[in-house]
């Protein structure tokens, strides 16, 4: 695609993809305080609730009601509303864009809704903890995706501010930010196994997990520091990568304070704080505002690193296929896979 149709092409289905992901991350807020408070039953009967059209039930009965029922019924307004904001971005993708790569990618977002609701309905219906399971590794998925989107989307790809920049340096960059966003993935689906072992599991199945928990942290932590090693030379050359590093520092930082604090809020301090008074005096209140807030906050911040993480991974593979087409030779290779697929897609249209 040449600068002149970049700057041609609609800028909505841009605008709709980062509504449709600005929907979806406080839909992964509420969804971890349905799974925090174990309020998935709380609204028993699906698609309506307790009767009533989804967006019929009367409002002072949300409100005013008990405090499950408000965040349930609250989830599926929002899971609603993404959905609403999917179809509106599937119309205008059709209507406007060219890009036959980007109408299906515009029409499995709105296809990877329905299945998250269908998910979300089957979880109610069959009262099964691994649906709830697969319905909470499917959301943060589906916003990776959208990261993803919204960069294929953008008006303005990453390009380099220097004439004479090699392109060859971005392939590295692509490759350990896509490793990553494999890594904070697997470790979101971890995570999603500790929050929903099944009651009558023994203490072993939590500690192996936890373990593995811990493991792919560590190597999710070092991926990051890798990352922004090679992306910060890079982001002199092209413009829209060094940010996403910094940003991806800031959240593992944050995220591992957010780890520790989630531990401490559900199990207390480990045993060999014992002999500190505030270790001995702390008492876990299960299911209280502070550990439901903490836990759902290192749930969302894995999430926002998988975002962060794809939003590198595209955007140095776009600049990868652009200098590509810019300057084609008989030697010259796709920085990653998904530069050789974009690069196939682009020189079709």
């Amino acid at each position: 695609m040449s600068q002149r149709e970049i700057q041609r092409q609609s800028p909505w289905p841009h605008r709709l993809a980062v509504l449709l992901a600005l929907v979806t991350f406080p839909l992964i807020w509420v969804g971890g305080l349905v799974t925090t408070y174990d309020a998935g039953m709380a609204v028993p009967d699906w698609p309506g609730t307790y009767g009533y059209n989804l967006f019929a039930y009367p409002w002072t009965t949300w409100v005013a009601g008990p405090w499950d029922l408000f965040i349930e019924h609250g989830h599926r307004l929002l899971g609603a509303t993404a959905g609403l904001v999917a179809i509106a971005l599937v119309i205008v993708t059709f209507l406007t864009e060219k890009r036959t790569v980007i109408r299906f990618a515009a029409a499995g977002a709105l296809v990877l809704v329905v299945v998250q609701g269908a998910l979300g309905g089957a979880r109610v219906l069959l009262d099964a903890r691994l649906v709830a399971m697969i319905h909470g590794c499917l959301g943060p998925a589906f916003f990776a995706y959208l990261a993803a989107l919204i960069a294929a989307t953008s008006c303005r790809p990453p390009s380099s501010e220097r004439t004479a920049a090699p392109v060859s340096t971005l392939g590295p960059l692509a490759r350990t930010a896509w490793i990553l966003a494999a890594l904070a993935c697997g470790q979101l689906i971890l995570g999603a196994v500790l929050r929903h072992i099944p009651y009558g599991a023994t203490p072993q199945v939590f500690r192996i997990a936890l373990v593995f928990h811990l493991v792919v942290a560590a190597a999710v932590v070092l991926q990051v520091g890798w990352t922004a090693v090679q992306a910060w030379p890079v982001g002199r050359q092209f413009r829209g990568l060094r940010s996403p590093s910094l940003a991806l520092l800031a959240l593992v930082a944050l995220q591992i304070v957010l780890g520790l604090a989630t531990y401490v809020a559900k199990y207390s301090w480990p045993a060999w704080f014992g002999d500190y008074q505030f270790a001995a005096a702390y008492v876990v209140e299960e299911r209280s505002l502070h550990q439901a807030l903490v836990t759902t906050a290192h749930v969302a911040g894995g999430s926002l690193i998988l975002f962060t993480a794809v939003t590198l991974a595209m955007r140095s593979s776009l600049a990868a296929v652009s200098g590509e087409s810019r300057a084609p030779s008989a030697h010259s290779q796709p920085a990653s896979p998904f530069s050789a697929l974009l690069w196939k897609r682009r020189t079709a249209l």
